[in-house]
């Protein structure tokens, strides 16, 4: 007997586990599990789930993995599942728990590569929902390079009330401020709580969650509509499946999310966010990704495109229509077709055709929902990056969230060092007309773990404030946040950022047209403020330090990084 060719079952990566009689352990290993020895001849592909009870975005992922399987199974691969972590931004708003979702990104990407390089998969299904989940699993392809396709798990369906045709979590948070100046009763609130989620999915806006889950399909990374078919949908199921049997096909063709996810593809991503009315958070997350790669992409990207690819899309929590109006209009597809004169639609899809080939036959769609492109929403993108002397490395504004009349705004620091001092004070009536919040020491380092001030900023809406004020953080924002908040600015307060020298008191204005954040207050004395500073250092766990002292900064998409290579 020829041990050497007896024992050889096959040529894909995951042989290191099954080829030579070296591996006699592993085999058996893999024996123990219910595999035959037919299954140690196939390629082995990982379902990275985030299935959670806790999350109405993943509670259903561990049946769209049964989707997953049975078409892998059917092109003839072997199915493997494991799990990663996945944190709700909704349930952790406005209290120390949201210090943790972004850190979660990290780790996310860290244990896909710890059981994707310890079992040597041959390619993986990735099944992501909210939103760090799907930014750490794209980090993680780009990362290990291996094939890889992302099925995000959908959006829920949009609620219903009697006083409101449609209702998101965007509503929900902001019917507090209504509540509290007595605007609504408090029987409605309640009513509404019941009504606004009418199930499972992420939030029906475009928060960060469906934002990141449409950058992937834009990215090239999930089938051609996958990130709107809802979570509740037969349609969602199927491109499960489809996904599933694609992924045996992208071994043997070799195609690996470097092929796919390139520079211009990443700008394809800021194109579709400025469309769209993305979030925010995009700003993080693209560059993430891109540094995964060794890809640069920075905030000059988003500010140059932003100037180019105009604001189109009428989606909340910016415009008036749940995603469940974007996806019967074609979802994804119909967007990237009305705006395809400013892509390049060369790049490489997950369906091994270009993007082009991919809009072919898809047709333009102009209403309502999908402003055209010759009559848009907004001459410029979604997004908005400022400069200044209060922001040297850039801070990002929402710009379709915010009213024309507070594009420009000049007013009065009134400072804050956490979230909540900030939200009682908006709610503690102690915050008036000309009133600009600064929230400091909400950064990746300050935070640590650079909340979302969302508590706050829906407040101030919810109570008709959006008109009177304006919020600037170096922390950040839900993406289903609106009104005139700048965020991320960077260098951030725990850095020795000007933004630390900001004085209760002090003039600031904001200029969106010409993209600056200026503090009027003459250099010397930002400097001198700086020099006697006594920065602030908040309370850490051992996670949270850990995490402070290898995170860089926002501009550069909060990665982490050694201390001497920062």
């Amino acid at each position: 007997m020829d041990q050497k060719k007896d024992m050889h079952y096959k040529e894909f990566r995951s042989g290191q586990l099954t080829n030579g009689i070296e591996r006699a352990a592993h085999r058996a290993l893999l024996y123990s599990t219910g595999l035959d020895t037919e299954d140690l001849r196939k390629p082995m592909v990982a379902i990275v789930n985030s299935f959670t009870e806790v999350v109405p975005g993943h509670i259903h992922l561990r049946e769209i993995a049964d989707f997953v399987k049975m078409g892998i199974a059917e092109l003839g691969g072997i199915s493997r599942e494991f799990n990663t972590i996945a944190i709700c931004d909704g349930i952790c708003q406005g209290h120390k728990g949201m210090s943790y979702p972004l850190p979660s990104r990290e780790i996310i990407a860290d244990s896909i590569e710890y059981m994707i390089e310890a079992h040597q998969f041959d390619a993986m299904v990735m099944l992501p929902g909210c939103d760090k989940i799907v930014p750490g699993m794209l980090m993680a392809a780009m990362r290990l390079n291996i094939p890889a396709i992302l099925v995000p798990g959908g959006p829920m369906l949009p609620g219903q009330d009697k006083n409101m045709d449609v209702i998101t979590l965007t509503d929900m948070r902001e019917l507090i401020g209504r509540t509290q100046t007595g605007k609504m009763t408090v029987e409605d609130l309640k009513r509404a709580e019941m009504s606004a989620l009418p199930g499972y999915g992420t939030c029906s806006m475009l928060g960060t969650a469906n934002t990141m889950s449409c950058l992937a399909e834009v990215l090239g990374m999930t089938l051609p509509g996958c990130a709107l078919a809802h979570a509740v949908s037969a349609k969602k199921r199927r491109i499960a499946k489809q996904s599933g049997r694609r992924i045996v096909q992208m071994i043997q063709e070799n195609l690996t999310p470097r092929k796919i996810m390139t520079r211009e593809c990443l700008r394809n991503g800021i194109a579709a966010s400025m469309a769209m009315g993305a979030s925010t958070n995009s700003t993080l997350h693209l560059p993430a990704i891109a540094h995964e790669g060794d890809i640069k992409l920075t905030l000059d990207d988003f500010d140059e495109i932003s100037r180019k690819v105009p604001y189109i899309c009428n989606i909340k929590p910016s415009g008036k229509h749940p995603l469940s109006d974007l996806d019967n209009c074609g979802g994804v597809p119909a967007v990237l077709k009305a705006i395809e004169s400013k892509l390049d639609t060369t790049q490489l899809t997950v369906t091994g055709k270009t993007l082009g080939e991919n809009l072919k036959d898809v047709e333009l769609v102009e209403n309502e929902v999908i402003f055209p492109l010759t009559a848009p929403k907004n001459e410029e993108g979604g997004l908005a990056i400022l400069h200044g002397n209060l922001a040297p490395k850039g801070a990002v504004v929402k710009k379709s969230g915010v009213k024309p009349s507070m594009y420009y705004f000049e007013g009065r620091a009134r400072v804050f060092h956490s979230m909540e001092e900030a939200s009682a004070a908006v709610s503690g009536d102690q915050i008036k007309k000309g009133d600009i919040l600064v929230i400091t020491y909400e950064g990746p380092k300050g935070g640590p773990g650079m909340r979302e001030m969302h508590m706050t900023t829906s407040l101030i809406v919810g109570r008709g404030m959006d008109e009177m004020c304006a919020l600037i953080t170096d922390g950040r924002f839900s993406g289903s946040t609106r009104g005139p908040c700048i965020g991320h600015i960077s260098p951030e307060a725990a850095a020795g950022g000007p933004i630390a020298a900001v004085e209760e008191g002090d003039r600031i204005i904001i200029d969106i047209p010409n993209r600056s954040l200026t503090l009027c207050v003459p250099d010397e004395e930002i400097q001198r403020r700086l020099a006697n500073i006594k920065h602030i250092r908040k309370e850490r766990t051992p996670a949270l330090n850990r995490y402070a002292a290898q995170v860089t900064s926002a501009d550069q998409g909060a990665v982490l990084k050694a201390p001497e290579d920062q």
